[in-house]
């Protein structure tokens, strides 16, 4: 018995990694191994992405919990007796945080699991802005004394393919249509935007990467040549009151990981913070003044603060599989075909903000947070900001090996039209068309081994 207990308590203490020197960047085992240094976190289950990193005070760790159950539990109609968690709606996707990113996971390309619907027209001057009666957003859920806005219809095509080899594949093509419109018709030239919410992991690291690191990789005119011409957003933020380097959302949309979670209140679930106080519906929307709310804010600034930390404090998984010769294998494939020019591999977070266990730690997310045109084939023709109908921001890689045991599906990209890794590869194109090339051209054993490699991660 005491040796049993002796391991679990050995396990409990070793969850998350707490010595960045040890595990620093001049130990290849260790760097390999440690995707996020000290906020790297020892568990392979369905509760992987859900730990806090170590490095929290007392206090954080007490706002940390709190956080995660503002995240995870459903808000309700006002007026209710649940007042800190009443005045949702009157329009929304989701009933919670948690609903779009279940487990602090990935999403699904089901209306009820994490998938929405942006949208946007060109005014009469060229300028990119919100749908006039429907706005920025397509929600298809209402409390009971409103009317949703509509519905959602996917309908996928199966498109195959061939590798050189002569081994086929099959990609299936998403149409999304918008029906049983309720407050009129939208306006004929509607650009559509699907997106399924990303997985939380590591977003305070990602916060606190230095900007001029961004910038390193940047090449927006290609100057080097390589046909990889990454560029930055430069997105409002309303919390900073300026313009600044977009790092969350698609499209690199949204600078902060405050105006990612306001966003978030508002848009998904209608709830008002002190960031964004007005409720989502559109002045076309008239019907819906006055119903019932959870009054002027709908969430206290404590607590939102209590989220953002929530969402700026989970750890990442640490990489699995290391001694395996497929994975080995296949990581030296990955970088070789070029896939580490946009899936960069390291950086280093500064010294600011007031969690010290975000600082100075080496990660490797493999993204290198800029814009890059993936062709025509994954263009939604929406504008984001700088981003173009055709760029998308390179999402991180670290924990896609888990989303499988954490979410119990494998959908991937933009909008989950991609069912597994391979597929997700397939689908690049613009600048990313040579290297999935590349990738087509390899053997089917070396295939799996770029896949076991991804799969490690």
């Amino acid at each position: 018995m005491g040796k049993k207990i002796f391991a679990a308590l050995f396990v409990a203490l070793s969850i998350v990694a707490c010595n960045k020197e040890k595990f620093g960047m001049g130990d290849s085992v260790y760097v390999t191994s440690l995707p996020a240094g000290n906020c790297t976190v020892y568990d392979s289950s369905s509760l992987a992405f859900s730990y806090k990193i170590d490095g929290l005070s007392s206090q954080q760790s007490l706002d940390f919990f709190v956080g995660n159950s503002f995240f995870n539990q459903n808000w309700v109609e006002a007026p209710s007796s649940t007042i800190a968690r009443d005045g949702l709606g009157p329009l929304y996707n989701a009933k919670s945080c948690a609903g779009c990113h279940f487990r602090d996971g990935r999403g699904m390309p089901t209306l009820n699991d994490g998938l929405l619907i942006r949208l946007g027209i060109f005014d009469a001057y060229g300028n990119h802005v919100p749908e006039p009666i429907y706005g920025g957003q397509f929600q298809d859920k209402a409390i009971s004394t409103a009317q949703p806005e509509g519905n959602v219809t996917i309908v996928y095509t199966e498109v195959m393919g061939t590798y050189p080899d002569g081994t086929t594949y099959s990609l299936r093509v998403p149409t999304y249509s918008l029906g049983n419109l309720n407050y009129g018709a939208i306006d004929p030239g509607v650009m559509t935007s699907p997106r399924v919410g990303p997985q939380m992991i590591g977003l305070g690291l990602l916060e606190r990467v230095p900007e001029y690191m961004i910038l390193l990789n940047a090449d927006e005119n290609d100057s080097d040549g390589d046909g990889i011409s990454g560029r930055p957003n430069y997105v409002f933020d309303p919390v900073a009151g300026k313009e600044l380097i977009g790092r969350f959302g698609w499209k690199a949309n949204t600078a902060s990981i405050a105006a990612q979670v306001a966003g978030a209140f508002n848009g998904d679930l209608g709830i008002k913070t002190h960031i964004f106080p007005n409720e989502n519906q559109t002045a076309a929307q008239s019907v819906l003044n006055g119903l019932p709310d959870g009054g002027v804010i709908e969430i206290s600034e404590a607590d939102f603060n209590k989220v953002v930390l929530y969402s700026s404090a989970l750890g990442v998984p640490n990489r699995r599989y290391l001694n395996s010769p497929a994975v080995q294998k296949g990581e030296k494939l990955f970088s070789e075909i070029g896939c580490a020019k946009c899936h960069n591999i390291s950086f280093k977070t500064g010294n600011d903000g007031d969690i010290s266990g975000l600082k100075n730690v080496h990660i490797r997310p493999y993204t290198d947070l800029l814009l890059h045109d993936m062709g025509s084939g994954l263009a939604d023709n929406r504008p984001d900001g700088l981003a173009s109908g055709t760029e998308w921001k390179t999402p991180p890689l670290w924990g896609i090996g888990l989303i499988e045991t954490v979410n119990g599906h494998t959908y991937l990209l933009h909008d989950g039209r991609a069912r597994n890794l391979e597929e997700a590869i397939l689908w690049h194109g613009g600048e990313a068309e040579v290297i999935k090339e590349r990738f087509k051209a390899l053997t089917a054993e070396e295939r799996s081994w770029v896949l076991a490699f991804l799969r490690s991660l």
